[in-house]
């Protein structure tokens, strides 16, 4: 069970536009508050991402997730049957969403994560919280907190260390704004 002190300062740090790594089922993420457009830019310069590459979101529940974006019928059965897991449903993207976290597609990528750290942070900060990797574009994806240090050191505002985690495939992420839905990224989930 994760420390609810460690999310809540972890929580305040995002709130305050701060970029905390932390650990998913998968790899660790460097999250921003999703909605707060100059920490959504420190994540882009941090990675050394293109601006062109959306960001996914993580949220807690079907209704943040319909607060970001349109939940169409067929999406929220698969957020039913799938969530908490790897499963990223892409979503029409709702007025207030950064173009930056939509990379001028219109669209947002949301998921609700089974880790305890992930799922934890997100209830802290009670908002969606951004996931990508926590390495520079092109290089491996961190297991561990020390493996985030070393990528980043002073660069990021803070690392909470949930141990090591599993590694593997990431999610699977399934455009549902098109019909049928179209796979975008193979994963865990097989759809």
């Amino acid at each position: 069970m994760p420390d609810r002190t460690a999310l809540g300062e972890a929580a305040l740090v995002l709130a305050r536009g701060g970029v905390v790594a932390f650990p998913t089922e998968t790899f660790y993420g460097l999250g921003a508050a999703a909605l707060e457009r100059p920490a959504i830019r420190r994540i882009f310069g941090l990675k050394g991402r293109p601006e062109t590459k959306p960001l996914l979101l993580l949220v807690d529940s079907i209704a943040m997730a319909e607060a970001v974006g349109e939940v169409g019928a067929r999406a929220r059965a698969l957020m039913v049957r799938h969530w908490p897991g790897a499963l990223t449903l892409v979503l029409r993207a709702r007025p207030g969403v950064p173009e930056e976290v939509t990379a001028g597609t219109s669209t947002v990528g949301v998921r609700l994560s089974p880790h305890p750290v992930a799922l934890g942070l997100v209830r802290a900060l009670r908002a969606p919280v951004t996931a990508p990797s926590a390495n520079p574009s092109g290089l491996e994806p961190p297991t561990t907190a020390s493996a985030v240090l070393a990528y980043f050191r002073d660069a990021i505002d803070l690392v909470v260390d949930g141990g090591a985690t599993a590694g593997g495939e990431p999610s699977t992420v399934l455009d549902t704004t098109v019909d049928p839905p179209r796979v975008l990224r193979q994963g865990a989930v097989s759809v």
